[in-house]
């Protein structure tokens, strides 16, 4: 089973930027991607750094630490070292909120 939790206010989250919230036991990343919202697992899969705290260009975001870089829509690894994609995450915005779908996994 998964809810929706509400992590922040409707345009929190400006176009071309990254923000992280906390979702049940995960961290999970927002970007705004043109407009539209995108959310993925924060941690980076190759040493477990804070991808929101990356840089993003497009639909890609690369790791502060290694520069290791993901697909923010698809979570799938564009260029090593990770060698394993990050989850992604249904994200909504309505009814003036940011809302992540949780799921039941660790």
């Amino acid at each position: 089973m998964s809810d929706w939790v509400r992590v922040a206010d409707a345009g929190d989250v400006p176009e071309g930027e990254l923000r992280s919230y906390t979702v049940g036991n995960r961290t999970v990343a927002v970007a705004n991607v043109g407009g539209d919202l995108q959310a993925f697992d924060d941690t980076c899969t190759h040493h477990g750094c804070s991808l929101s705290e990356g840089e993003l260009d497009g639909t890609v975001v690369e790791c502060p630490c290694h520069g290791g870089r993901f697909d923010v829509i698809t979570g799938e690894v564009v260029a090593g070292p990770p060698a394993e994609p990050v989850d992604v995450f249904e994200v909504v915005e309505a009814d003036g909120e940011i809302r992540i779908r949780a799921r039941d996994t660790d």
